[in-house]
């Protein structure tokens, strides 16, 4: 009896926190063919869904090639003011935003560094394409005595600018240097016709696939900066849509030893379908006569499970953390991940949270997961020192 009150609370507590923005917008499906350039071996089929399955397989198949880049040449340091840039237009949001503002304006508030860059996938927003990650280096006296280690850490979907920075000087304190790196269409990289991070995931499918491109490569670009900044060993963090862009940036380049996945999901477009935050994307796909068979078709190229064989194939150690009663990515999902990562001998760790997907920002749920990201990117980064020194 009280099992089932309990998930009953956590069910209307979760739907609550999913439903309380009111600016999501239902737009059309477009096709977005046009952001796959190199990647439409059907451009001449008449039959546009036939002709972007067929883009999803040419992606997965060469992989190598879709997120291939060349490494920046521009990147640069600046020290600039904090700012929240929200996603949502609650009242006690938009009176925090201005008080950072107003706190800027007057001198209270001090400029922290950012790690800033040209993305190497360019978009049609300039300011999309200036890649921001806040960066949180490790004195010379926390990293004595082991390799210089890092962390790129990735939010989740329309976080804000401050969302995980909690995290990352966590991991300073165990001489973990952190990038907190801003997908694409979040905080300082949203064009201003928008409210939320739209463009990252939307019922246009070409433009989505394209922002995964562009944050894989994102994070790749920056542990090329680490590298040349004396870094040697690093993971990388990524929370709901950010643990997407880890998982498979990871299963693109073996530098990535440690990989903590906060919240995860094998295919891409069972969690459009399904979720409950991805609702008005679900909306124009099935004014489309789409089905959610389909949507996972055509969400094949930014999908975790099309290049499970790939990311098991480099040895790297593993945190899966999933929630009971998450309505976001379904605890099946979730479950599925950790049967793949069986059936590849993946070395990883479980972990299990009893909230859902939006409630593991709340107290006292928010605590118990940092406890399991911690502690994990603690074990796990102290073993790769050990195996060095020995």
């Amino acid at each position: 009896m009280l099992s089932q009150l309990y998930a009953k609370w956590m069910v209307s507590w979760e739907t609550a926190l999913t439903t309380r923005d009111t600016n999501r917008i239902v737009r059309p499906l477009e096709w977005g063919f046009d952001w796959l350039e190199g990647f439409d071996p059907d451009a001449s089929n008449p039959n546009d869904l036939q002709r972007m399955i067929a883009a999803n397989q040419d992606i997965v198949a060469r992989s190598e090639e879709f997120f291939a880049y060349a490494t920046p040449t521009d990147f640069r340091l600046e020290q600039r003011h904090p700012q929240l840039f929200p996603t949502n237009v609650r009242p006690e949001t938009l009176a925090q935003d201005a008080d950072w503002k107003h706190r800027a304006s007057t001198g209270e508030l001090p400029t922290e560094p950012f790690l800033r860059f040209t993305s190497p996938v360019r978009t049609p927003y300039p300011e999309n394409d200036q890649v921001n990650a806040r960066w949180y280096p490790c004195t010379p006296e926390q990293q004595a005595g082991k390799p210089k280690q890092a962390m790129i850490v990735m939010p989740q979907w329309n976080a804000d600018a401050f969302s995980h920075n909690a995290l990352c000087t966590l991991f300073n304190r165990f001489g973990i240097s952190c990038l907190r790196l801003s997908k694409p269409y979040h905080d300082i990289r949203r064009p201003a016709e928008l409210e939320r991070s739209d463009y990252a995931v939307s019922a246009n499918i070409g433009r989505t696939l394209s922002a995964c491109r562009q944050a894989v490569v994102d994070i790749r670009s920056c542990i090329d900066w680490l590298q040349v900044q004396g870094y040697e060993q690093f993971g990388v963090l990524g929370t709901s849509l950010g643990s997407c862009y880890a998982f498979i940036a990871a299963a693109h380049d073996p530098r990535i030893d440690v990989c903590a996945f906060n919240h995860a999901s094998t295919w891409f477009g069972d969690v459009v379908w399904t979720g409950q935050s991805t609702r008005h994307i679900r909306a124009a796909f099935e004014q489309a006569n789409l089905t959610q068979s389909l949507v996972r078709e055509l969400f094949l190229g930014v999908s975790p499970m099309a290049f499970m064989e790939k990311f098991a194939a480099s040895p790297k150690r593993v945190l899966v953390v999933h929630a009971t009663y998450d309505l976001t990515f379904l605890r099946e999902f979730s479950l599925d991940v950790l049967k793949n990562f069986d059936l590849h001998h993946v070395d990883y760790v479980s972990k299990v949270l009893p909230c859902g997907h939006y409630t593991t920002g709340e107290t006292p749920y928010k605590y118990i997961d940092g406890w399991y990201l911690g502690s994990f990117i603690y074990q796990s980064f102290k073993r790769l020192a050990q195996k060095v020194a020995t």
